[in-house]
């Protein structure tokens, strides 16, 4: 006898969708035009690279091919310099760094996915702050 696998999105989750019903806010986990850039030791200069602006992330992030919509985080100095890359990264809007915990983030992913949940989101980019909000579907 096979086993066959639910279609319940949260079947492999450490956390159920009433742990992430609600809003909340991740703060300062989004690129900023504040995001801290490298600076070249002998000309005191932020390479050309690392001189973006937060409309250049958005851009780049709206771009994506994906089902999933996408946010621009903040990219560490030591990544910058070690990849040669923009001070910000892609992610999706759930990723781990941005809510904090793999256990958030397949629970939004989950929550995302599932046909009894609405999720919506709103990127500020000024603050550096994302906030989710997810609610029954049938009470959105």
């Amino acid at each position: 006898m096979s086993e066959q696998s639910s279609n319940d999105p949260f079947e492999d989750c450490e956390l159920g969708p009433d742990a992430i019903l609600g809003t909340r806010t991740f703060d300062d986990v989004l690129f900023t035009d504040e995001t801290e850039t490298p600076m070249n030791v002998l000309t005191g200069e932020t390479p050309e690279l690392s001189q973006v602006s937060v409309g250049e992330a958005q851009t780049f992030v709206a771009g994506i091919d994906s089902d999933t919509p996408q946010i621009a985080l903040q990219a560490s100095v030591e990544s910058q310099i070690d990849t040669a890359s923009k001070p910000y990264t892609a992610a999706a809007f759930f990723h781990f760094k941005a809510t904090g915990s793999l256990k958030r983030h397949r629970a939004y992913h989950a929550a995302f996915e599932s046909e009894v949940l609405s999720v919506d989101f709103e990127a500020d980019y000024e603050t550096g702050d994302l906030t989710i909000t997810v609610e029954r579907a049938d009470e959105a």
